[in-house]
């Protein structure tokens, strides 16, 4: 076989259904939905609506959500159909596997690696300063050298709340679905409870002269929307559920564009809120939401955006390292990485080694690394991997090896797969020079790793 065919190479869907049998699958539409809102609905809802009003679009911030999740919805409706007729684990990886081929599916999974890592590593700073804040609240301080990455200039060496708040995380998921699902389900109804709280209170104090003028700036719709699209990033580790749901070709579908649907809700409802409460003019402060409701007089209103913003960020890290290690799981059960990563532990049902090792790497990066220049590359991660799953419904319909009855099918095709796909590289070409130099750095690393590594020890 030559280089070209091995890189060309399509994975039988049932090789994958076969290995993916010693998963367990427990997971209901509601344990998905949850899932997707634990990944999605994070410290975002507090801030964004108010930044993104006060800079770019005004009271019409309210569209720009709207046509953020119409954007994103696109995508979501690929991903639901590819995730009920390929009812396996790794999400866009494997399914670029057995679309596109095997350097494809690599070159996906490789983004997707990183897209999770450095989400999760980013997401647990931001824990450890809320949990610090309210640690000094209360007249508690930690030692210096141990709230910050590895800085001795400026006295620290370690942030250790992060390292201990990933490690919490990751011990739940090593116990099993069952118990992390139980967890997340628990801390998203605290969520929302808080988020609907701030949105009936905030009823009381809405002026309606606040949403005039209504488009102060030109073009403000647009510019808002292509802000806040990546507040709807993470409903695609709802798809790395997949071979561990129940009844998949329904629940998946459901999974995926009922996260949609509720955070966009959610998201649109803050927004109205918020810039009734207040001048739009006003909000380009860091916690808009906790400012709005100390100006109305609401004083509770920070300690409670703060409970919200610390099980925001709990739900988005175990959402995220539970698909990192199920992604890493499926590239270790294909063998472009080391084999030992796919082991499956026999009482839990879960992918032990890749677990541990996705854990560590990322409690080194949340615990010593600065990560505010590298959160970017998250986007043209996610972006990539929304491209090619949107384009990739054409030839999934196409392929008669794989059954397509009563699983989810994306309407108006192949329209919408296009549509879909085209507006994903357009908000690529609006990332910034740096992150494309940065993704071509990561990209390289990963070309090397699969021609040096991958190629020569991949299980076909």
């Amino acid at each position: 076989m030559t280089i070209l065919e091995k890189m060309r190479q399509k994975e039988p869907l049932t090789n994958y259904l076969d290995a993916d049998r010693r998963l367990v699958k427990s997971m209901s539409a509601r344990d998905l939905i949850a899932l997707g809102i634990g990944a999605v609905i994070g410290t975002g809802i507090f801030i964004l609506p108010g930044t993104v009003a006060a800079t770019k679009a005004g009271p019409a911030i309210i569209l720009s959500f709207i046509v953020a999740a119409i954007v994103c919805g696109l995508a979501a409706m690929c991903y639901a159909e590819f995730s009920s007729v390929l009812p396996i684990a790794g999400s866009a990886y494997s399914y670029g596997n057995v679309i596109y081929g095997q350097f494809i599916g690599w070159l996906l999974g490789w983004a997707l690696v990183l897209e999770y890592m450095l989400s999760v590593a980013a997401v647990s700073t931001g824990w450890a300063a809320y949990f610090n804040a309210l640690l000094n609240g209360f007249g508690l301080h930690l030692p210096h050298v141990i709230t910050g990455s590895f800085d001795p200039h400026h006295g620290t060496y370690v942030n250790l709340v992060a390292v201990l708040i990933i490690l919490i995380v990751a011990w739940l998921l090593h116990r099993g679905m069952s118990t992390s699902t139980r967890v997340q389900n628990v801390m998203v109804v605290i969520k929302i409870i808080i988020i609907l709280v701030f949105v009936l209170v905030g009823l009381f104090y809405v002026k309606p002269a606040h949403w005039r003028p209504f488009f102060p700036y030109h073009g403000g719709v647009l510019a808002g929307a292509s802000a806040v699209f990546f507040a709807f990033l993470g409903f695609d580790v709802v798809a790395a559920s997949a071979a561990e749901v129940k009844n998949p070709k329904r629940n998946m579908p459901i999974g995926i564009i009922g996260t949609l649907v509720v955070a966009s809700l959610l998201y649109i409802a803050v927004s109205i809120v918020l810039t009734g409460i207040i001048s739009y003019r006003d909000l380009n402060v860091a916690d808009p939401v906790a400012f709005a409701l100390q100006k109305v007089g609401q004083n509770w209103g920070a300690g409670l955006v703060s409970l919200g913003a610390l099980a925001g960020m709990f739900t988005m890290m175990l959402a995220m390292i539970y698909s990192s290690s199920r992604l890493v799981y499926a590239i270790g059960r294909d063998g472009l990485l080391p084999k030992k990563l796919s082991h499956i532990n026999a009482q839990t049902g879960t992918p032990t080694n890749s677990l541990v090792t996705i854990t560590t790497i990322i409690a080194l990066m949340g615990g010593l690394i600065p990560l505010d220049q590298l959160t970017n590359l998250v986007n043209i991660g996610t972006l990539i991997a929304f491209t090619f799953v949107s384009f990739g419904v054409i030839p999934l319909r196409h392929r008669q090896d794989i059954n397509h009855d009563h699983g989810f099918k994306v309407p108006w095709y192949p329209v919408l797969p296009i549509v879909s796909g085209l507006t994903c590289l357009l908000l690529l070409g609006q990332l910034p020079r740096e992150t494309w130099l940065a993704s071509a750095i990561w990209f390289t690393l990963g070309i090397v790793l699969y021609f040096t590594y991958g190629m020569r020890h991949s299980r076909n």
